[in-house]
This record gives C-alpha cells, sequence and structure tokens, in this order.
C-alpha cells in the first residue's frame, strides 16, 4: 500500500480517510487519480493486478473485480465502499464541492445547468466517440484502419466540436479543470498517443488538425498534471500492442 497525498481537506472539519484500489494502466481508475488531484484530497492507494483472477480479499470489497473503487470515511461515515469510476469521481466531487470543478448542486442558481452539461459532454464523449476509437483498435487492413480513423474525426467534429465553442481553455468556458475533463482526460491521452504510436491509422493525428477546438482543449487537458501524474504513455501502448496481436493471433 502506497501512501499519496495531494494536500489535506477536510468536510464538517474532519479530514477524510480514503483509501484508492487502483490500477495505473486503466484508464477508468485513471478518473479517480485526476479527481482526486483535482480536489486537492489525501489518499492511500492499493494497486490491483489486472492481469490476473482477482483475489478473495478484493472481491468482498468490489465482487465485480473491477477498479477504481474507493474504501471513504470521514467521521460521519465509516469505511463506505463506493465503485465504478465515475460514480466515484463524483461521489467526490459531491463530498467536496468546489465551483469551478463541479459546483454543487444547490450552490447557486446556474448549477443544475453546469452539472446537465457537463453530464452530457461527458455522454457524448462516450457514447459517439470512445466506441469508434476501440473499434479502430480491432482492425487491420489498411483501408479499414484508414476508414475507422475518419470515423473518429467525423464523429469529433459533429459531436464534441461544437460543445467546445466556449472552452476557454476548460470545459464551458472555465478557467480550471471541471468533472468532464477529468472524466475523459484520460481516454485523451490514450487518443493521442494511440495515433501517434501507430495503433490507429496515422490520418488520425492529421485528422484532429480539422478539429481545432477540441485539439487545443485536448492538447491542454492532456498537459495537466492532474491527469498525467500516472500516466506512462510507453508502458500503455506497448500493453496495447501486445493485446491487438494476441487477439489477432487468437483469431487466426
Amino acid at each position: 500500500m502506497a501512501a499519496t497525498t495531494n494536500g489535506t481537506s477536510a468536510t464538517n472539519g474532519v479530514s477524510p480517510k480514503i483509501t484508492l484500489y487502483t490500477n495505473h494502466g486503466c484508464p477508468w481508475a485513471h478518473r479517480a487519480h485526476t479527481t482526486l488531484k483535482e480536489l486537492n484530497l489525501p489518499y492511500e492507494e492499493v494497486i490491483i493486478d489486472l492481469g490476473r483472477p482477482r483475489e478473495e480479499w478484493y472481491l468482498k470489497i468490489n465482487p465485480r473485480g473491477l477498479v477504481p473503487s474507493i474504501k471513504f470515511s470521514n467521521g460521519l461515515l465509516k469505511d463506505e465502499i463506493i465503485t465504478e469510476s465515475a460514480i466515484v469521481s463524483q461521489f467526490l466531487a459531491d463530498s467536496f464541492p468546489n465551483p469551478a470543478f463541479f459546483p454543487a448542486s444547490h450552490s447557486s442558481p446556474t448549477a443544475p445547468l453546469t452539472r446537465a452539461r457537463i453530464a452530457f459532454f461527458v455522454d457524448a464523449w462516450f457514447s459517439k466517440v470512445q466506441p469508434l476509437l476501440m473499434a479502430a483498435l480491432q482492425v487491420t487492413e489498411e483501408n479499414q484502419r484508414e476508414e475507422k480513423a475518419g470515423l473518429i474525426i467525423a464523429a469529433i467534429k459533429k459531436e464534441i466540436e461544437p460543445l467546445l465553442e466556449d472552452a476557454n481553455p476548460f470545459f464551458g468556458g472555465s478557467e480550471k479543470m471541471t468533472l468532464a475533463e477529468a472524466l475523459t482526460g484520460s481516454f485523451l491521452l490514450r487518443l493521442k498517443a494511440f495515433g501517434k504510436g501507430g495503433l490507429i491509422h496515422e490520418s488520425l493525428v492529421k485528422g484532429l488538425a480539422t478539429t481545432p477546438k477540441f485539439q487545443k482543449w485536448a492538447d491542454t487537458v492532456t498537459s495537466q498534471e492532474s491527469v498525467t501524474y500516472i500516466w506512462d504513455e510507453e508502458k500503455v501502448v506497448a500493453h496495447f500492442k501486445e493485446r491487438i496481436e494476441k487477439a489477432r493471433s487468437g483469431a487466426k
């Protein structure tokens, strides 16, 4: 177990005790890391090996065996388990409200609208773009690879670019990171790395230049310490290349 301290924050005068069960190579767990860092919350982490069957002790914490999970105490709550990356991240954001990151529902007349727009943006990414990214990793023929890359660019142009009209530099005109970036940042890192590393057709990199608002926003997000502090691009790209080769060999 390794302790990571991002600072000290408290609610009702009591500093939280947070244990994060994670794997640094998992983009879903990465979301929790970014949220914790942005909210300046101290935590301890336990690394879960995703390359082998989960041990019984972890299945008692999270019967699904997935990461992230957190164990949370704050003086009122004691060793509560929260699972699933979006739920973990929003729980933390709601427990430690930050108007710039994710405003509390009743903090202002416009807060519910801000929350709704962040939710819509995140849904747009994961329903319209992310499935295309995963599909692009599965094809081998050159023409298919180029076609899949084109579909990603088209989806970003249609679904994401308009939603970044007022980014300044972050979502919704914010000058600081929001929950929208915390929930998408780890996937932006992979989008860029997979294009640069040849896992997706090279036309992806060129195509992103035709989405200036998205590219500027993505470049800003992927340069933030909260997004990059557990990121190991070389290791992640090598891991995906190995996975893809195994899948292709098994399909023959």
